[in-house]
């Protein structure tokens, strides 16, 4: 073949192969998937969200599917939803929840909105992302009590769960990673920020007079002069949590039954701490405490008003101990009537957040 015959033949392929190609990339993808906008209420700071699980819509309502269904679970009978209810704060009203065999955890269901703001979850912060902490419940053998490999299996022969994963993930095969990955991403999006508490934070709103006096009880210390119920100190806005650790006195030394985070870092530092939990929607997600041992917001803001009990590893902001806050009846309910107007009946309503299997 001579010189120009290969040149001619070159500049033909040099043509056209581009043209096929672009022809080619100019096809839709399929698995293309939409942005998730976040809306974060003003009285809540930005949220980080991990570059290798972004909020999408496919995602978010895959994994709100995935916090439904009873798939998960050893015998089909029990979701995530199970102990972690909307109407209630995505928690469980029972004291203690009970899994699939019918066995009880010794700990109270902790709340399951707001935390993608949270650098670690469960009470003894064992976990330390959202992805995380979703891998426990579905082995846990008190609470689902099944194996991850199981639930592969059921997703990856189910009618619909293969194809919504492929357009959420773009994966093929079904595994926990991808899973967790989905729950996640539903519970980044369960924010609630819009209380009484958020809207005259804004200015929307007023405060009744015992409102405002509880309010100003809960950001002011207990001293020889003032009657202050000392609460922002672990409970401060805008989460009304400090995402840390505490032992708050609810027993002394020789009554630790559960030792909380003591069980994660085995320090002796650590003995009877857990996590402070958020006061918003409080109103609605009794009983409290890490045991639920209490019932009512009566008997939670009693305890602090008596002083708790004193051990080798209670709180210094505890500083009551043995004298206790000495409100009066009036500014106990004050304080009540504040911790209300945490309540965000619009979130606890929202049906984005509902069972979409209803």
């Amino acid at each position: 073949m001579s010189i120009i015959k290969r040149l001619i033949l070159f500049l033909l392929v040099v043509v056209v192969i581009p043209s096929c190609c672009i022809s080619d990339c100019d096809e839709p993808d399929e698995y293309n998937t939409t942005p998730y906008a976040l809306e974060i209420p003003s009285t809540l700071p930005p949220m980080d969200i991990p570059a290798d699980n972004p909020l999408t819509m496919e995602g978010v309502e895959l994994g709100r599917m995935l916090f439904y269904d009873p798939i998960l679970s050893g015998d089909g009978t029990q979701s995530c939803a199970s102990c972690h209810q909307q109407a209630i704060g995505f928690t469980d009203s029972s004291r203690f929840s009970t899994g699939i065999d019918g066995v009880q955890r010794d700990r109270n269901s902790m709340v399951a909105f707001n935390l993608a703001w949270s650098p670690t979850l469960f009470w003894d912060g064992r976990a330390g992302s959202l992805e995380e902490q979703a891998l426990e419940p579905v082995v846990d053998p008190i609470e689902m009590h099944t194996t991850w490999l199981n639930v592969a299996e059921r997703l990856n022969v189910h009618s619909e769960y293969p194809e919504l994963f492929k357009k959420a993930l773009d994966i093929d095969e079904i595994d926990s990673t991808h899973v967790v990955k989905a729950i996640a991403q539903f519970e980044r999006v369960l924010i609630s920020g819009n209380s009484k508490w958020d809207k005259w934070s804004r200015g929307e709103g007023m405060f009744t007079e015992q409102e405002l006096r509880g309010w100003d009880l809960f950001n002011v210390d207990r001293t020889n002069f003032s009657a202050g119920a000392d609460c922002f100190h672990c409970h401060g806005a805008p989460h009304f949590t400090d995402f840390t650790f505490h032992n708050n006195g609810l027993d002394g030394d020789d009554d630790f039954s559960d030792l909380g985070v003591y069980e994660v870092t085995e320090s002796d530092l650590d003995r009877a701490k857990f996590k402070t939990p958020t006061l918003r929607n409080i109103e609605v997600t009794a009983p409290y405490m890490h045991d639920g041992r209490f019932a009512s917001l009566e008997e939670v803001v009693e305890h602090y008003n008596s002083g708790g009990h004193m051990s080798s590893t209670v709180d210094p902001l505890m500083k009551n101990i043995g004298d206790g806050l000495l409100l009066s009846p009036e500014d106990k309910q004050a304080l009540i009537a504040f911790l209300r107007t945490l309540t965000d009946e619009e979130f606890l309503n929202d049906s984005q957040f509902s069972n979409p299997f209803e």
